[in-house]
């Protein structure tokens, strides 16, 4: 979270401090993905087994039992590492494209570092009343300002391509990103009915 902090107020100086560590896949992964995920879950988790999720149109509340806003996080979750690894393995391959050798930890590197700002903004939708799709907005705008000076200091792409990898790379996490949160916003709003029963069988096997 800290990490998330210093790329958002000093990103020169916060990619500089990567670049020179070199952290592998797994640390990247376990020291910070993972923690950052697992706290911004657990703020959403309680807010919406607290507060619930305001549905548009007519102003009423849906409400989730702690059961259920702990399903919806855990498939989160997935999704936000999916995000992470398919972004990663995405990058690499427009780096290629590019005409640069660039290795998995690489771009893995640029993206878990990259999305913190659009996970770390998921703690503004602790309260109902935030727009899961404003605060979407905010994260990935600091993300792609984020990526403009972490994809040329991690990624090492030859000059005259860097500003190309850059733009591609933040409308491949745009267009990602947006996806995901576009079938977690329909489910929130109850527009996939059909996964309730599921949600519901899994929730009744937690103890709480």
């Amino acid at each position: 979270m800290i990490k998330a902090l210093l790329l958002i107020i000093k990103p020169p100086w916060a990619w500089e401090q990567i670049f020179h560590a070199r952290r592998g896949v797994a640390f990247v992964l376990f020291a910070h993905l993972l923690p950052l995920l697992l706290l911004t879950g657990a703020a959403d988790w309680y807010g919406l087994s607290t507060w619930g999720e305001i549905l548009r149109g007519p102003q009423r509340i849906r409400t989730f039992t702690p059961g259920q806003a702990a399903i919806f996080e855990i498939a989160n979750l997935i999704f936000s590492l999916g995000i992470a690894f398919v972004g990663a393995w995405l990058i690499k391959a427009l780096g290629e494209t590019f005409h640069g050798r660039h290795r998995f930890a690489q771009s893995f590197r640029v993206v878990a570092y990259g999305l913190s700002p659009f996970f770390l903004m998921r703690l503004a939708e602790l309260h109902p009343a935030v727009n899961t799709w404003i605060a979407w907005g905010i994260g990935i705008l600091l993300t792609i300002r984020v990526l403009y000076q972490g994809i040329p200091k991690i990624m090492e792409p030859d000059p005259p391509h860097a500003f190309g990898l850059f733009l591609m790379s933040s409308i491949l996490l745009l267009f990602i990103t947006g996806l995901v949160r576009f079938i977690t916003d329909c489910y929130l709003q109850g527009h996939l009915a059909r996964l309730q029963p599921l949600v519901d069988s899994l929730a009744k096997k937690l103890p709480f």
